[in-house]
C-alpha cells in the first residue's frame, strides 16, 4: 500500500531530466505530531500509517532551478486557471472533516487543484498535508491562524475582524517554511498559546458538569477523556458542544426525547434546529452554553492573548507572509468599524507592514467582496479565497460566495495571481532563497515576477506528484 517516494520522485526525475537535487537547508521541526495509526480513508478505503510518511525534507527541494522552471513553464501550453482553496482548518484545530485526507478526496472530487492548510496555532499537520497533497495531485500551501489582540482598539472598542470582541484580530500566516521550522522562542509562546486556550475549554467542561449535577442531569465529562477522544493538540469549545450533541442522543433514543433534553440543558429554551441537524443543533449549544452570556461561559484571559506585533513576529519567524482576513459584510450589510472604509483600512494594513489579504467568499455579498478583492490587488496585495471548513458543517469545496454566486473569471484570476506568489515564496524558502518578504517589507515591485515563477511552480508539481 506505501509507495517509495523518494524513489518516485527520482523516476520522475530521470522521466523529466529536469530536477537537480539539491542539499536539505531546513531541518524538520514537528513537535507533538500526533495521528491515530492504521487509520482507513473515509472514501478509498487505503490504509494510510502516519509513522511511515516520509515528507521529511520539503516537497520543493528537488525542483529545477528558478530559470529552467521559468522557461519550461513558457512552453507549457495548457494555462487554465485552476480551482483554489487556499484557506481550509484541519483536525488539528476543529474541522467538518474527521481527517486531512478526506479534505483532500473532497477536493479531488470537486476539481480543486489547490488547498492551503489554516489551523490555529499549530503546524502538526504539515507532514500529513504533503503527504496527500503528492497522493492526491493536489499543490498545497502550508499556513497558521492565530487570534491576538490590539489593545488600543479595544479600549476605542473599534471590533476589527471579529464581529462580537473588540480588539480581537484574526492574522494568518501564509507559505511557511515545510517543514515546519521557528526559534524556540515562537516556538513556546505558540504552545503557550494552546495551553492557556485548552485551560479556558477545560474550566467550560467543569462548569457545564456543574449544570448538569444541579439539573439532575445524568451527563458528566471528563475533559482530558474529551480531549483525547476528540481533539488533537488543540480543544475548542466546538469539542465541547460536539461532546454535549452525541451524549444526548446517546441518552435519549427518541427524537422527541432528544429535544425535550436539549430545552431542559437550554434552561427552557427550545430547539430551534431540526434534530439531524448536527451543525445548527451544536451551534445552538454553545449560543445556550458556551458563549457569552450562557450557562457554562467562560471569559478568556486578555492576558493570554498575545499582540498583533508578536504573532506576526512568530508568522515571520516561521517563514510566513502575515495575512489580514476580511470579515466584510454580514446578513444585513453591515461592517465592522476597522473594515468599513477600504481606503482606511488599506492605509491601517500598510503600517502594520501587513500586505496580504484572504477573504471567505461564502460569508460575504459578491459584489462587495469583488470591490475589496480588486482595490487590494490593484494595491499590490496578495488576495487569496478560502472557506474556512471550521464548522460541523460540511460545504462544499469549490469556492462561491454568499447564496452559492460563483466566482466570476476576474476574481478566479486574483485568487490565482495570490496562490501563485505563495506559492513561489514557499520555493524560495525550500531553496534557502529570500521569499516575498524581504525583513518585514513586500516585495511588491517583483509581484509579477512572483506570480509567474509560482505558476511554474503549482504546474510542476502537478506533473511531479
Amino acid at each position: 500500500m506505501y509507495f517509495n517516494q523518494p524513489l518516485k520522485v527520482f523516476v520522475k526525475a530521470i522521466n523529466e531530466n529536469a530536477i537537480r537535487f539539491k542539499r536539505k537547508y531546513y531541518s524538520i521541526r514537528i513537535d507533538g505530531f500526533y495521528c491515530i495509526k492504521n487509520t482507513i480513508n473515509y472514501f478509498t478505503g487505503i490504509e494510510i500509517n502516519p509513522d511511515k510518511m516520509n515528507i521529511k525534507e520539503s516537497i520543493f527541494l528537488s525542483f529545477p532551478k528558478e530559470k529552467e522552471l521559468a522557461k519550461w513553464y513558457q512552453n507549457k501550453t495548457d494555462k487554465d486557471v485552476p480551482n483554489i482553496n487556499g484557506h481550509i482548518h484541519t483536525p488539528h484545530s476543529f474541522s467538518a472533516f474527521n481527517s486531512i485526507g478526506q479534505a483532500f478526496e473532497l477536493a479531488k472530487n470537486e476539481d480543486v487543484s489547490i488547498l492551503g492548510i489554516n489551523d490555529f496555532y499549530t503546524t502538526d499537520g504539515f507532514r500529513e498535508f504533503a503527504e496527500w497533497a503528492k497522493k492526491t495531485n493536489i499543490f498545497p500551501l502550508f499556513n497558521i491562524e492565530f487570534m491576538a489582540l490590539q489593545h488600543d482598539l479595544q479600549k476605542k472598542g473599534m471590533r476589527v475582524n471579529d464581529p462580537n470582541n473588540p480588539g480581537r484580530t484574526y492574522l494568518s500566516g501564509k507559505g511557511l517554511c515545510q517543514p515546519a521550522k521557528m526559534s524556540d522562542d515562537s516556538a513556546r509562546k505558540t504552545e503557550n498559546l494552546i495551553i492557556q486556550s485548552n485551560r479556558q475549554t477545560f474550566d467550560m467542561v467543569e462548569k457545564l458538569n456543574f449544570l448538569f449535577r444541579k439539573k439532575n442531569i445524568d451527563i458528566q465529562f471528563d475533559p482530558k477523556e474529551l480531549k483525547q477522544r476528540l481533539a488533537k493538540n488543540i480543544f475548542r469549545e466546538r469539542h465541547i458542544a460536539q461532546a454535549v450533541r452525541i451524549t444526548v442522543f446517546e441518552k435519549a433514543e427518541t427524537d422527541l426525547e432528544r429535544a425535550k433534553l436539549f430545552n431542559v440543558i437550554f434552561n427552557g429554551a427550545k430547539v430551534k434546529s431540526a434534530i439531524d441537524d448536527v451543525a445548527g443543533l451544536e451551534n445552538e449549544i454553545r449560543t445556550n452554553l458556551l458563549k457569552s452570556g450562557g450557562s457554562a461561559f467562560v471569559p478568556e484571559d486578555a492576558g493570554a492573548f498575545l499582540t498583533l506585533e508578536e504573532v506576526m513576529g512568530i508568522i515571520t519567524d516561521a517563514g510566513g507572509i502575515p495575512c489580514y482576513p476580511l470579515l466584510l459584510d454580514d446578513t444585513n450589510g453591515k461592517f465592522t468599524e476597522f473594515e468599513a472604509d477600504k481606503e482606511t483600512l488599506l492605509k491601517n494594513l500598510l503600517q502594520k507592514e501587513i500586505y496580504s489579504i484572504e477573504l471567505i467568499p461564502g460569508r460575504n455579498d459578491c459584489k462587495i467582496l469583488k470591490e475589496y478583492a480588486k482595490y487590494f490587488h490593484k494595491k499590490g496585495f496578495i488576495v487569496t479565497f478560502g472557506t474556512e471548513h471550521n464548522t460541523p458543517r460540511l460545504e462544499p469545496m469549490k469556492i462561491s460566495c454568499r447564496g452559492g454566486v460563483e466566482l466570476d473569471n476576474e476574481l478566479k484570476h486574483i485568487n490565482y495571481n495570490g496562490a501563485a506568489v505563495i506559492a513561489a515564496h514557499q520555493y524560495y524558502l525550500s531553496q534557502g532563497m529570500v521569499g516575498y518578504l524581504e525583513g518585514c517589507k513586500a516585495r511588491i515591485s517583483e509581484k509579477d515576477k512572483f506570480v509567474e515563477l509560482g505558476k511554474a511552480v503549482i504546474n510542476y508539481f502537478r506533473i511531479l506528484s
